[in-house]
């Protein structure tokens, strides 16, 4: 068995990361499969997923702070639409992230979330949440 469910987010701010477990939690109890594995997709070029830290909002401000001191708004970049820098953090970043499902619950450790995260907002997104039972 397999499931797909497609969650839009809207972002506010050029770079941001978004806490999304409330949608992953929501998608597999919907599909109510109980041991498997669960791929969170983001289809955009200046966006990604990854999995981080929950519990100390600084965590993100340090890795957005990084991104932006490693990779500015550069005036060389020559790509037309003046987003270079969010296709390159997203690119590092990465547009999935596979998690596994055992009894019901997702597996974390102790202090992780799944994020969606913005480079080029604010913008309406979308992201693809596939569980398959197994």
């Amino acid at each position: 068995m397999s499931y797909l469910k497609k969650i839009t987010i809207d972002t506010h701010h050029k770079q941001e990361f978004v806490m999304i477990d409330r949608y992953l939690n929501e998608a597999l109890e919907e599909s109510q499969v109980e041991n498997g594995i669960m791929v969170v997709y983001c289809p955009h070029t200046t966006g990604g997923i990854t999995i981080n830290e929950n519990a100390d909002p600084d965590v993100r401000t340090d890795l957005k702070r990084v991104l932006d001191d490693t990779f500015p708004d550069h005036d060389y970049f020559v790509h037309a639409e003046g987003n270079s820098d969010g296709h390159i953090k997203s690119s590092l970043v990465g547009a999935s992230e596979t998690l596994i499902i055992e009894k019901g619950k997702l597996v974390f450790g102790t202090w992780q979330s799944v994020y969606f995260t913005e480079f080029d907002g604010p913008r309406t997104r979308q992201v693809y949440i596939k569980i398959i039972e197994g």
